[in-house]
């Protein structure tokens, strides 16, 4: 069983350890942990490791947030993955700072880049595990807001949630999306 876990974010050192790149910071912290490391290749950046029997493929799109999609449609066919077996991880403004929410599928909810893997992949039908990063900025401040550092007090408390967020991930691998939801949703 193979499966296509994307971390959405926006490459580059100026968007590094941004609300928008939660995507990114839990891939990174679910290869530290089964010791795999990135590299860059057509679309994304990549890395995959087995476990219980499963191939996991861990995708970080290299076309910015707005064009992910093109990542996860190239990787989807060039791998044969079924929808079904693609997690899309992303931030969350809906959702407060730390909370964790899997989906089996939805709406884009107005996120510029689940739309374009809605849009190139033909449908909502993929995984996604939300990561609350909360609302607080004023009406209009949006994009600088998910475009921010997190507050010390926020980057104090990612590792223990990227952890259950990896913990997410593979459950999703082994246990399905139904069980790892019940599990794990608040």
């Amino acid at each position: 069983m193979k499966y296509l876990i994307v971390g959405l974010g926006n490459i580059g050192a100026e968007y590094e350890i941004t609300r928008h790149n939660i995507g990114f910071l839990t891939l990174d912290r679910l290869a530290d942990q089964q010791k795999v490391a990135f590299e860059t290749l057509k679309l994304a950046m990549k890395a995959e490791f087995k476990y219980k029997g499963r191939q996991i493929h861990l995708i970080k799109p290299t076309t910015y947030m707005n064009l992910s999609g093109k990542a996860v449609n190239y990787w989807m066919q060039e791998l044969k993955i079924p929808k079904e077996n693609i997690m899309v991880i992303t931030d969350d403004i809906a959702l407060p700072f730390g909370k964790l929410r899997l989906r089996a599928k939805g709406s884009s909810a107005g996120h510029n880049g689940l739309k374009n893997i809605e849009d190139l992949t033909g449908g909502q039908n993929y995984a996604r595990l939300k990561f609350g990063i909360g609302d607080n900025f004023h009406k209009g401040q949006q994009v600088d807001y998910v475009l921010s550092p997190f507050t010390q007090q926020e980057f104090d408390e990612l590792p223990f949630i990227m952890d259950k967020a990896c913990d997410m991930v593979l459950g999703f691998t082994t246990i399905g999306v139904n069980r790892t939801m019940s599990e794990f949703n608040d």
